[in-house]
C-alpha cells in the first residue's frame, strides 16, 4: 500500500484523536470501566483488555490515582454499557464505531443522526464487520535498518506487520497486545503507540480529494462524540491527496 494511507494511520498523522487532555482522560477512565465489566473483573493480570486500557492511560499520563479510583468503583463500570455500531459512510465506506454509554438509546440515535447527516447509514449487526479482523497493533518507530527491524519482528512472533508513513505497525492476536509489547521493548524496540483495532481486510481507496475530505470529516464528527471510544473505518487515501487536504 505504498504510497497511501488507511485510516488509523490517517488518524495519528492529524492528530485528531481526543487533543483536550479533559475528553482524553474521560476516554480513557471509560475504558478501564468497560474493560472490568465486559473482560472479567479488576485484575489486569487477568483481564488483558483491562491491563491494555490501564497501560494506555498511564501512557496518556492520567494520574495514577484517577486509575486506582476507577478500579476500586465497581459501580462504575455498571453505571456504562459498550455498544458498537455498523454503518455505511460517504462512498460506501465501511465504518464500526465503538462506544461507552449509559443511555443506549440516545446514543444510538445522535450516532444515526451523524451518519445519515453525511449522506451514509446505520446498518444491523455483522453487516459490517465481516470485513475486519479484531487484532492488537503495536506502532514501532521506525530505524534506518528497517527490512533488518521487519525481519527480527517477525522472529519474535509477529502475525503481520505493516510499514506506514509514521512507523511499522505490528499485528497480533487481540490477547496478545500486552505480552508482544512487553517482548518488544524487551528487544529494544522503541514503542510509539499501541491498542486493540479492528483490521480492515478490504480497503476503499479513495482518490477525490473533495471525497476524501468530506469522508475525513464525517469520520472526525463521529470520534469527537463523547460516548464514542474508537472509530474503524476501511477508507484509504493517496498521500497526494492527503497533503492537499491536511
Amino acid at each position: 500500500m505504498s504510497g497511501h494511507s488507511h485510516y488509523a494511520t490517517i488518524k495519528r498523522q492529524k492528530g485528531t484523536l481526543d487533543q483536550a487532555r479533559g475528553k482524553l482522560f474521560s476516554k480513557l477512565s471509560k475504558a478501564i470501566s468497560i474493560a472490568i465489566k465486559a473482560g472479567g473483573g479488576a485484575d489486569p493480570n487477568s483481564n488483558y483488555k483491562l491491563r491494555v486500557a490501564i497501560d494506555a492511560a498511564k501512557t496518556a499520563n492520567m494520574p495514577k490515582a484517577n486509575i486506582e479510583r476507577i478500579l476500586a468503583r465497581e459501580e462504575g463500570a455498571e453505571a456504562l454499557e459498550e455498544v458498537s455500531y455498523e454503518g455505511y459512510g460517504p462512498e460506501g465506506m465501511a465504518v464500526i464505531v465503538e462506544t461507552a454509554t449509559d443511555n443506549r438509546n440516545r446514543t444510538g440515535q445522535e450516532i444515526k443522526g451523524i451518519f445519515e447527516h453525511s449522506g451514509g447509514s446505520l446498518a444491523g449487526p455483522g453487516a459490517v464487520s465481516f470485513n475486519f479482523e479484531p487484532s492488537g497493533v503495536i506502532l514501532v518507530k521506525k530505524e534506518k535498518n528497517k527490512d533488518e527491524q521487519m525481519l527480527k519482528i517477525i522472529d519474535i512472533g509477529a502475525k503481520e506487520l505493516e510499514e506506514t508513513e509514521d512507523g511499522i505497525e505490528v499485528y497480533v492476536a487481540p490477547e496478545l497486545l500486552g505480552q508482544f509489547r512487553d517482548k518488544l521493548e524487551g528487544a529494544g524496540f522503541v514503542i510509539i503507540s499501541f491498542e486493540l483495532t479492528q483490521k480492515p481486510k478490504n480497503y476503499l481507496t479513495i482518490e477525490d480529494g473533495t471525497k476524501a475530505s468530506k469522508a475525513l470529516t464525517f469520520l472526525d464528527t463521529i470520534s469527537e462524540h463523547d460516548d464514542v471510544q474508537k472509530v474503524f473505518a476501511n477508507i484509504n487515501i493517496p498521500q497526494n491527496v492527503l497533503a492537499k487536504i491536511s
